[in-house]
């Protein structure tokens, strides 16, 4: 029989990554089981092997080169996958581990030099790894504990081939953001790197870091002759000595600002072309400003650069509308409107149609629709019965949806109602997401207007009486001991039969109805009458029916004027240095030149409607406020929840204050008293400080606010009694929500909301840790990646971190920790410096109606003239999603929802808070 031969199998064709085809080379699978040997067991490259190492390793080569043969044909990665197989059947479990690194450390250097990228014109280019590296180092010079290594690898694993320019700019920024949880300073490296990708954008080409100085002051001329051309900038511009504001500018103050605030400033601020592209730096845009603000000055250049110099510097920033119409054909730049709407069915529709063309241009409003009469009220024209106020308020809603303040942001409407109001009751049930959607008005905002009259009935047990405004007429214009005797008189009448429609409750019926709405929905807002008016300055031409959108605004209002407050914000943190000492005399300097911006705002400004011109111009009011309070106290060492705290409330208010109304008299002193100063309380020699006297008086209860002062008041009343005021208000503080983002500082008077969160707003989600918890903690070496995981299963609060000392805990509460009471001891102090009124927001993580009530009656009686947002806790949470729950055991109960992506609460600025946040940009 012949015997049968067999021959072995031939070797496979082995298919490499770039398409070629070779021979199969068993000597490579050798060297490379080798190599990770011996990187393994730390044996040096020249180093002899073991028999036996020697003997395992061909055994290995042999059971991979078996696999391989009788294959026609192999890839080089499916070699590599056998190898890996072979090592772990063989129980070399070090080995393929450090195999599988070798491997991935190879595929990412072929990903590397594989990697290109798009050109603007579409041309492909090989990936410009050096030139990002040199972006990178230029963002991070300067800046402590920031790694440009970690920024450029983390950029790697990102790109793909192909990635185009604005692609890999977006990249390049998120690369630095995602790292900003770990180190603050992340914050400035993601600016700058936007900044240079803005650079670009603006001009076309790429500038290195060291060349955008030079370029920003040579561009100017043609930022200001393209922005003309383009009809997005006033030609009055050439006015100026465009050459001398060029040399005035000071780019490397862009270096100032947070991811947030560039990004901010970036995607709804910089002037842009038809087609998105920016053409406006952010110095350009302050110089705009600055000089929209000067155009009718002696010395507009001068002046120009004067405002320059506060707003670049971050020491002073005016309101949003001002930041978005300064300086272009269409000067809207007043923030807030208030209205009064007439119980007339042309005056009701003429107050819808003001809405949307003071909307249109950026404007806050508030409405007072008091005079309008109650549901059941008799129609004389038709015989009928009235429907009441809130149709017309679904209509009001709607408005503010379809006119979304000049496609940049959402209308914003807050409608004002005084609790004897017989529909109130349907009123405060405005924004209940239940019952007929006819009478609901999910989109606006809504606040009550509350004599004093009706909260010392609640405190006294006893009952209240609802009207309809069109049997009360005059109850609508009164206030303090006018109003009580008046509206007693009315009761007397309803009682006796010569009132027909009418109803009466128990006062503390409607109060718990109204707190209990005010936790369910976030609204009404709680407002108080007759503080506004005891202590307004123009009681002698008119009364305070409403407050505005964020109810820091307190002017009269009526059928021939419709009030206009134009704001601006100290940044109080800007004045301080990191030991919280105050320059005294740059913040006199920051406050004259700010009150004289924002007068020069009244005579440029571009009225939607001939009522605001009207009493614009005949009463001059200004609303010049502040922010940066919370930093200003970290800066001093200080928990908000102190009597230091309070102290330096007042001290700080006092001195804004005395330099505010000192500036506006010089102003009078230059340019004429207001038309109407003769007869207000500032012609009669009373300063804010003096009506809390008036205001007990009216009461006939104490107000238990110190008096004190610290400086020569009777020298300032002498003064303005000679000279008169420029302004018949002066200072109002506002949420300033979005300016403060761009200054990078602590909005308003606002606690700190969390140590670690995450702010969601319209341009997208940006995390924020508290840059002074961070650096005290670094001092004390305590800040780490336990520290970090620590901040964010407690949701951003330090209260229950053991390692970190009672004193850091007292100093770093966040706005739930703190007792509600010391926010309001804060704003009373202010208070009684102010003419107008402040943004309140009250926190209360445990809310109940006992709470709620003592809280609201704490600052009546303190003389507050307006509160704002209730904030209170969410009842459920998120179980964390990367956090170890089991190790650390059950998640305290007070923790709000989180963010299941991030493992850090999420701050949502959306509708729950259409006003003091993403919309209160119209005021701030």
């Amino acid at each position: 029989m012949a015997e049968l031969l067999i021959s072995p199998p031939s070797p496979p064709t082995v298919l490499k990554r770039d398409g070629r085809r070779v021979a199969f080379d068993p000597s490579r699978i050798r060297f490379a089981l080798e190599r990770a040997f011996r990187a393994t067991l730390a044996l040096p490259s020249d180093a002899p092997l073991a028999p036996e190492l020697a003997e395992e390793l061909d055994a290995l080569t042999g059971a991979v080169v078996r696999w391989c043969q009788g294959r026609p044909e192999v890839t080089v990665e499916e070699i590599q996958d056998e190898v890996e197989r072979t090592l772990m059947r063989a129980g070399r479990y070090a080995v393929a581990r450090r195999y599988i690194l070798y491997r991935e450390a190879r595929a990412e250097a072929r990903r590397r030099q594989q990697l290109t990228y798009r050109r603007a014109d579409g041309s492909e280019a090989p990936f410009p790894h050096e030139m990002l590296r040199t972006r990178i180092e230029a963002a991070c010079a300067e800046l402590e504990d920031v790694d440009a290594a970690c920024i450029y690898e983390e950029l790697l694993r990102t790109v793909y081939p192909g990635i185009s320019e604005d692609e890999l700019d977006r990249a390049l920024i998120l690369a630095a953001r995602a790292r900003i949880e770990q180190e603050p300073n992340y914050t400035y490296v993601a600016a700058r790197l936007l900044l240079d990708a803005l650079y670009r954008e603006v001009f076309g080409y790429a500038i290195p870091f060291a060349q955008q100085a030079e370029a920003c002051r040579k561009g100017f001329r043609t930022y200001v002759e393209h922005g003309i051309r383009l009809e997005r900038l006033d030609g009055r511009l050439r006015r100026f000595d465009l050459d001398r504001l060029a040399e005035a500018l000071k780019p490397e103050r862009d270096r100032q600002f947070t991811f947030l605030g560039l990004q901010t400033l970036y995607d709804r601020y910089l002037l842009h072309e038809p087609e998105g592209r920016r053409f406006e730096l952010p110095q350009y845009l302050w110089m705009r400003v600055a000089m929209g603000l000067a155009l009718e000055e002696d010395d507009p250049t001068r002046r120009a650069i004067e405002f320059y110099e506060l707003l670049s510097s971050f020491r002073f920033m005016n309101s949003t509308p001002t930041l978005f119409n300064a300086g272009t054909p269409h000067p809207q730049l007043s923030s807030c409107y208030l209205t009064t709407v007439q119980d007339d069915l042309g005056a009701i529709f003429k107050a819808i149609r003001d809405n949307a063309l003071l909307s249109k241009w950026a404007g806050g409003l508030g409405n007072d629709w008091t005079p309008v009469r109650a549901l059941g009220a008799h129609i004389r024209g038709t015989n009928g019965r009235s429907q009441g106020v809130i149709p017309f308020l679904k209509i009001v809603n709607d408005t503010a949806v379809a006119v979304n303040q000049g496609g940049k942001r959402k209308g914003a409407v807050c409608a004002y109602l005084e609790v004897w109001h017989l529909d109130i009751e349907e009123f405060l049930e405005l924004r209940r997401n239940t019952g007929d959607e006819r009478r609901r008005t999910h989109d606006m905002n809504t606040a009550c207007w509350i004599p004093d009259l009706f909260l010392q009935r609640v405190r006294q047990g006893g009952h209240w009486t609802l009207f309809s405004p069109d049997e009360v007429p005059d109850l609508h214009d009164l206030y303090g001991r006018a109003f009580r005797e008046r509206y007693e008189h009315y009761e007397r009448e309803a009682e006796a039969g010569r009132i027909r429609n009418w109803r009466r409750l128990p006062a503390t019926e409607l109060w718990r109805k109204m707190l209990s709405m005010l936790f369910e929905t976030g609204h009404p807002w709680l407002t108080f009458k007759d503080p506004c008016n005891i202590r307004s300055p123009q009681d002698h031409v008119g009364v305070v029916h409403s407050s505005n959108l964020c109810t820091e605004i307190t002017l009269n209002t009526s059928p021939e004027e419709v009030a206009v407050c134009n704001l601006g914000s100290v940044n109080l943190a800007a004045h301080l240095d990191e030991h919280g000492a105050l320059d005294r005399d740059q913040l006199r300097q920051t406050v004259r030149t700010a009150v004289r911006m924002l007068d020069n705002v009244i005579d440029l400004n571009f009225y939607p409607i001939p009522e605001a011109r009207t009493s614009n111009l005949r009463h001059r009011p200004i609303g010049l406020g502040l922010m940066g309070f919370q930093d200003a106290l970290y800066r001093r060492g200080l928990s908000y929840a102190s009597e230091e705290a309070v102290t330096f409330a007042d001290e700080v208010m006092e001195l804004i204050a005395y330099w505010a109304y000192e500036a506006s008299s010089d102003l009078a002193a230059e340019r004429g008293a207001y038309p109407s100063f003769k007869g207000s309380k500032w012609d009669r020699g009373l300063l804010p400080l003096d009506t809390l006297d008036l205001l007990e008086a009216e009461r006939g209860e104490p107000v238990p606010v110190p008096r004190t002062a610290r400086l020569d008041w009777d020298a300032l009343r002498e003064k303005i009694r000679r000279q008169g005021m420029r302004n018949s208000n002066v200072l109002a503080i506002a949420p300033t929500a979005t300016i403060a983002n761009i200054c990078g500082t602590s909005p308003s008077i606002e606690p700190t909301y969390k140590n670690l969160y995450v702010k969601s707003n319209l341009s997208g989600e940006f995390t924020q840790v508290n840059p002074y918890l961070v650096r005290d903690l670094k001092a004390l070496e305590l800040w780490d990646e336990a520290m970090l995981e620590d901040l964010k299963y407690y949701d951003g609060s330090v209260q229950e971190i053991d390692r970190i000392p009672p004193e850091l805990k007292a100093r770093y509460r966040t706005a739930f920790e703190i007792e509600p009471q010391w926010l309001i001891a804060c704003a009373a102090r202010r208070q009684k410096w102010i003419d107008q009124s402040q943004s309140l927001n009250l926190y209360l993580a445990e809310p109940s109606g006992r709470k709620l009530s003592e809280m609201y009656l704490l600052a009546w009686q303190l003389g507050l003239k307006t509160t704002y947002y209730l904030r209170t806790l969410a009842a459920t949470q998120i179980e964390k999603s990367t956090l170890d729950i089991n190790r650390r055991g059950i998640q305290p109960r007070w923790m709000k929802s989180r963010s299941p992506s991030s493992d850090i609460v999420v701050q949502r600025e959306g509708p729950a808070c259409a006003a003091d946040r993403e919309n209160c940009e119209a005021c701030q």
